[in-house]
């Protein structure tokens, strides 16, 4: 049994740094560029973080056009306070990972926001899940939990995690949009609410009896869940653990997030609280001969 959780984040890298020590970048993962300004931002250099701001033209000084018109990356750059190029080339050299400023806010109602929740629940969720697996005693079966990495670029640290396991199931935590905010479609995103539970996704990337075993163990300790479908492989770490060697039987298990891919990320601790449970009782479940074909 195989537990895996995304660590990484979207994120920037340092492309070039002009003669006045003014920074631009490139983006690490899927970026809305009115998302990034006027946000902190850290740069990660060899000598240790680097502070900076990410900047763009006041609005006093933007023609009527440029108002019209969404900023691209190319039109925003990092300010670290540098003198000049050779200043900034000081501390800062090209390839250099960038993150938003690290952030956690409180909200009410047991919700917090914070940049990279993305999928850094998931990750707390499958590691809890395992504690709480191993504390309830000894396990009916071998299970690996994984934090992995570059899901945001391609999947791969899932990929190889799964290679190296070789698991006959797997689960992947991530979060999935939230559509109890203004302006989303329910009718093509569906109905998922902060606050009312994990989501256990059923579609073609998903095996049956995982689903099956996912709701049964939630009716049976009393876990709430929201579903939610997709009617293609998910862009999530599911898509390369269900194809990994000869196929493995693999479940999705969502946390609800408003704002993904945002400095605010929003979710219910409850809801991820109930997914350690909720996987904590299906890894407990996993007792006698099973099989996972279709």
């Amino acid at each position: 049994m195989m537990l895996a959780g995304h660590c990484d984040q979207i994120g920037l890298i340092v492309q070039y740094v002009d003669g006045d020590g003014f920074i631009s970048v490139q983006p690490i993962g899927g970026w809305d560029p009115i998302q990034l300004v006027g946000a902190r931002v850290t740069i990660w250099t060899a000598a240790g973080p680097v502070p900076g701001v990410m900047s763009r033209k006041p609005i006093h000084l933007l023609t009527d056009e440029e108002r019209k018109v969404v900023p691209k990356m190319k039109d925003l750059w990092i300010d670290i306070g540098a003198k000049d190029k050779a200043d900034c080339e000081s501390v800062v050299r090209v390839g250099d990972p960038v993150t938003l400023e690290l952030k956690v806010q409180e909200l009410r109602n047991g919700r917090a926001c914070s940049v990279a929740m993305e999928d850094k629940v998931g990750l707390w969720v499958v590691l809890e899940a395992f504690r709480r697996a191993s504390a309830a005693g000894p396990l009916p079966c071998a299970l690996y939990v994984a934090s992995t990495v570059q899901e945001e670029i391609g999947l791969r640290g899932a990929q190889t995690s799964c290679h190296g396991i070789d698991p006959h199931v797997a689960i992947a935590v991530d979060v999935t949009h939230a559509t109890d905010c203004p302006t989303i479609d329910k009718k093509s995103e569906g109905d998922v609410a902060l606050g009312k539970r994990p989501v256990v996704y059923r579609g073609p990337n998903m095996n049956p009896h995982v689903v099956e075993r996912l709701l049964t163990a939630a009716q049976s300790k009393e876990i709430p869940v929201q579903l939610g479908a997709s009617g293609r492989a998910t862009p999530t770490d599911a898509n390369v653990l269900q194809t990994t060697r000869s196929g493995v039987a693999t479940g999705l298990v969502s946390i609800p997030n408003r704002y993904m891919h945002s400095a605010v990320e929003t979710i219910s601790l409850d809801d991820a609280d109930r997914a350690a449970d909720l996987l904590a009782a299906f890894c407990r479940g996993l007792e006698g001969t099973i099989s996972w074909a279709p």
